[in-house]
């Protein structure tokens, strides 16, 4: 009988189907803050209204709700997009253009730009 009331007690605090406590939610959006929207780029899939993006929340959602720990779903992400999904890579031989690509850019541009400034002919 006791085992029956506590089993009732339990099936009552728990979650409705579909939806995450409320610990579980905010470490899916922490999560999701953490994953880059593939389609726009600039964005988290939190932040994204993209079809793709929405589908990215609910795997992420999903594997939370089934207790995935943060990196295995991470790494599944990895997997499927590489890591460019993630808003900070880790740096490795893997992901070392993405780190180093905007340094060279930022370079290239101000040695370009200098080069153009010393150029201009200066009038009398």
């Amino acid at each position: 009988m006791k085992a029956l009331i506590l089993a009732l007690a339990l099936a009552a605090q728990a979650a409705p189907a579909g939806q995450l406590s409320a610990d579980d939610e905010a470490r899916a959006q922490a999560l999701m803050r953490e994953v880059r929207c593939m389609v726009c780029a600039g964005e988290s899939i939190l932040d994204s209204n993209a079809a793709q993006a929405q589908d990215m929340r609910r795997y992420v959602r999903e594997q939370v709700a089934q207790g995935a720990d943060d990196d295995a779903v991470r790494e599944a992400l990895v997997q499927r997009f590489g890591y460019a999904v993630l808003m900070r890579p880790p740096v490795d031989s893997n992901t070392i253009l993405l780190w180093v690509t905007p340094v060279v850019l930022v370079l290239l541009g101000g040695g370009l730009l200098a080069n153009a400034m010393r150029k201009r002919p200066t009038k009398p």
